[in-house]
């Protein structure tokens, strides 16, 4: 607890690349940011976060932007993180998941809309399921005991291209595992539509490894929440 409240008060993203602050606790802390960006300030002048950008160039841009009132230490550093988890950005002219405003991914209940840098969906039989992250939607794959389907049925599986936000039939994708890149619900499968985006992403996000779409398993979905390492 005094590590965490110490981060909120500096301000900092509360998901350090050594964990020790839970995927929960990063999850509840971006549903804050969120609530404190729609309620709080004008969504439609908040910044967009370009990649790479750390949380003091974050913070000025949004005191420039003028979006939001004084802020406490805490409620900047929550709206901080709902900013980097990639929270209500706007990507012009690209090609993206047309996910419905009122959309809920089926495993954690966040709505997907607002994060479109990192939305994925499933369509079996017609029907169309949306989640916040690759992660989530690894674990309906494998863990939902009750989904009613045969997994012969899936029609489609597709993720979000982290540079160009452009749908890639997850099957095919490349995904970065254990970099120091987080999405709303911490560590994520960071997916990409080529294998030189990936290896670049890697190299500059401090990335494990590479994985294609049939070497995600079980345990690599659970060591993502700290369940597990990741082998």
């Amino acid at each position: 607890m005094r590590v965490l409240l110490s981060l909120l008060l500096s301000g900092i993203l509360l998901f350090a690349a050594d964990n020790r602050i839970s995927a929960a606790k990063y999850a509840r802390l971006v549903a804050k940011g969120e609530k404190i960006a729609l309620r709080i300030c004008d969504p439609h002048k908040l910044p967009g976060i370009e990649e790479g950008e750390d949380n003091a160039a974050i913070e000025k841009a949004l005191e420039a932007s003028g979006a939001c009132p004084a802020l406490s230490p805490g409620k900047r550093g929550a709206l901080v993180a709902f900013l980097r988890a990639g929270g209500v950005i706007e990507h012009q002219g690209t090609k993206r998941l047309d996910v419905p405003e009122g959309a809920k991914c089926p495993v954690c209940g966040m709505f997907v809309s607002k994060y479109p840098k990192w939305a994925a969906e499933m369509v079996v039989a017609g029907k169309k399921h949306y989640f916040d992250g690759v992660k989530d939607m690894m674990k309906y794959y494998f863990f939902d005991g009750d989904f009613p389907y045969d997994r012969s049925k899936i029609e489609a599986m597709k993720v979000t291209d982290f540079y160009t936000l452009e749908p890639v039939d997850a099957r095919k994708a490349w995904y970065v595992l254990g970099s120091n890149v987080y999405g709303p619900m911490g560590n994520e499968l960071v997916p990409f539509k080529d294998e030189a985006s990936a290896k670049n992403f890697l190299r500059d996000h401090k990335g494990e490894r590479i994985v294609r779409f049939n070497e995600i398993t079980p345990k690599v979905v659970m060591a993502l929440d700290g369940r597990d390492r990741i082998e």
